[in-house]
């Protein structure tokens, strides 16, 4: 995600003109939940009184959008962390209140973000076990010991409704493919970690 423009710092002043605090509450809320697509319909619905024209009212929803999504997606939770995000002359008490509501709701934000991701099977259960063969139609595969991998994947949620699809792979791998499998899932756990301690 990328970082928030000055120029949607400037469009966020226009929130001065709310009639209230719970109404530039509930703005950042509707910002944060409708995707991108929908930011223009919610401009015209809710900004028109914030705003001198609708140009104006957009640019104030997708400055909001992009603001409340760019602090839960770099899991910023310290209000010292979101304050630096704005500009020296952003209004203090504007910059107080984007703040202080953001915190009230990074938590339900971040979990309703996570909720709406379309993501890859996860893995739920892993088994294995060691086989020799014993009966081979080539003697050079007699008595090789193999690894049998079975692998059980969930489906995403999202994708197959309230009742998730558990399927099972099972996998047979010679030492040469499984010690290539190890060095590769070796490079990943050293990468995340890498990532993790950043």
């Amino acid at each position: 995600m990328a970082a928030v423009r000055e120029a949607e710092f400037a469009a966020l002043q226009s929130l001065l003109r709310a009639p209230s605090r719970d109404a530039v509450r509930q703005l950042c809320q509707q910002c944060f939940s409708s995707p991108p697509a929908g930011l223009a319909a919610l401009a015209q619905r809710v900004c028109l009184s914030l705003a001198p024209g609708p140009e104006e009212a957009e640019q104030l929803v997708f400055a909001l959008h992009n603001l409340t999504r760019h602090v839960v997606y770099h899991g910023l939770t310290k209000a010292e962390d979101i304050l630096s995000l704005f500009p020296e002359n952003f209004h203090q008490n504007l910059k107080s209140l984007l703040t202080k509501i953001i915190l009230e709701n990074i938590s339900a934000w971040r979990n309703e973000a996570q909720a709406s991701q379309i993501s890859l099977p996860r893995l739920v259960d892993m088994d294995w076990r060691v086989d020799i063969k014993t009966s081979s139609d080539s003697i050079s595969r007699m008595a090789v010991p193999t690894c049998l991998l079975q692998l059980k994947i969930q489906e995403d949620v999202a994708l197959c409704g309230s009742s998730p699809v558990v399927s099972a792979l099972t996998v047979e791998l010679n030492k040469e493919t499984l010690d290539t499998m190890l060095e590769g899932l070796g490079r990943i756990r050293d990468q995340l970690s890498a990532v993790a301690n950043k």
